[in-house]
């Protein structure tokens, strides 16, 4: 019985260290540029919350989720740094791309503190990552929603970037809606391989709705 008791907590950390890893900042392997759809965001969470990204006004499509930094086998979080927090105008001046300050923030909060980089800096990195890809325009033209598989986007996401292969990026999605698309760069920014905990795709049909 006591053999059983340990080999459950052996694998129980195992399993925990492969979704946390280490928290020590600036040490990880390579980043992964979440690009998020903002109509989806807005039609499965943002509308019920009044959230300004959701005005038809700003004319959002692809946003920057976050740049994360990664393991080969998974990632850090909330990681200990003594690098100050962005102040508020540091994090609304992330708005434009990422939607509001608010997911600026806590997007440092969670991920940039493990960068190993200053608030400025993590910031200043995320948008050359976001302005490094190619958004397809093709989904900026849709008049309705339209139900595609969900590697469509995938296909198109590597039309526009001929330096990205299938290997260096995924697909996600969230109660039957595309969510995301998922792409890895080295700490130079760099397109590369995604390790395995990162290529899990989308593979089913989804609804992908219009910019408002």
């Amino acid at each position: 019985m006591l053999r059983l008791t340990a080999f459950v907590l052996l694998a129980l950390m195992t399993i925990g260290h492969a979704v946390a890893g280490p928290k020590a900042a600036g040490k990880f392997d390579y980043y992964v540029l979440a690009l998020s759809w903002s109509p989806s965001w807005c039609a499965l969470q943002g509308d019920g919350q009044g959230a300004s990204q959701c005005d038809a006004r700003r004319n959002l499509g692809f946003t920057l989720h976050g740049l994360w930094p990664q393991h080969e086998r998974g990632w850090p979080s909330f990681c200990p740094t003594t690098e100050r927090p962005p102040d508020g105008q540091m994090a609304r001046a992330m708005a434009d791309i990422m939607g509001s300050d608010r997911l600026a923030w806590h997007q440092w909060d969670k991920h940039g503190r493990c960068s190993g980089l200053s608030a400025e800096a993590y910031f200043a990195v995320s948008r050359e990552a976001y302005g490094r890809i190619r958004r397809p325009e093709v989904f900026r033209k849709l008049l309705k929603p339209l139900k595609i598989p969900a590697t469509a986007v995938e296909a198109a996401f590597l039309e526009v970037n001929p330096n990205l292969s299938n290997t260096m990026l995924s697909v996600t999605c969230k109660r039957g809606h595309f969510q995301e698309v998922r792409i890895c760069l080295t700490k130079e920014l760099e397109p590369r391989e995604c390790g395995a905990d990162v290529r899990r795709d989308c593979s089913q049909r989804v609804v992908f709705p219009p910019v408002r």
